[in-house]
């Protein structure tokens, strides 16, 4: 191994003809630290790989009591498994993937307040990305049409409520709250104390100052 160099192998090969497998384990636990003083940037790698390295020079030949196990021969140049990519093409490049799932679980959505909320939210999503790809020729009708396509018939919202509103307009994200989280919010509320009764109001931070004379 080059990283090495040829004295680290010859240490390896001379390891190897010493007779006591007590030696031999001393000397190659004092090589292991041996080859992570030549060689600084391998102080971060584990142990293991610097072992597995150990064998690999020793051509898997190295009888000794390590730390770790002799990695198998036969994975040595093995070529890892290629990844499979997700199969299906995406039907509208310019959305993406994810807008799919996204249409995808907006379909498994049984109340009709929660999904119209979902619908609105991957609308506003699909307008920017639509809008990136072509400013031009635009309307909220291209964006509910695809939502149809994508869902498969099973998405729908009305279009003059969504123009009139403005409701798939980007700005409109951070006014926008799910039936859900709205809920959650005024749960959350409706149990800490309120501080504006009683002797608990605030005073008026100007009340004690003096009006200056005229």
């Amino acid at each position: 191994m080059k990283e090495y160099g040829k004295n680290i192998q010859k240490l390896v090969d001379f390891i190897k003809t010493v007779d006591s497998k007590e030696k031999r384990t001393e000397y190659a636990y004092a090589l292991v630290e041996l080859m992570k003083q030549l060689n600084p940037q391998l102080k971060s790698e584990s142990d293991q790989k610097l072992w597995d390295d150990l064998y690999i020079m020793s051509d898997f030949e190295l009888d000794v009591e390590a730390p770790f196990p002799m990695p198998m021969k036969e994975l040595l140049g093995k070529r890892p498994k290629p990844i499979g990519y997700l199969e299906g093409e995406v039907k509208f490049k310019h959305y993406g993937r994810n807008i799919e799932k996204l249409i995808e679980k907006a379909t498994e959505i049984e109340d009709d307040e929660e999904q119209e909320a979902a619908i609105i939210f991957i609308g506003q999503l699909m307008r920017s990305f639509h809008s990136t790809w072509n400013r031009e020729n635009f309307d909220d009708a291209i964006i509910i049409d695809d939502i149809k396509i994508l869902s498969k018939g099973k998405l729908h919202i009305d279009l003059e409520k969504v123009k009139e509103n403005g409701l798939f307009e980007t700005s409109t994200r951070r006014d926008f709250k799910p039936p859900s989280v709205i809920e959650n919010e005024n749960n959350n509320n409706s149990g800490r104390r309120n501080y504006n009764n009683g002797n608990n109001k605030r005073r008026n931070p100007g009340s004690n100052v003096k009006k200056r004379r005229n």
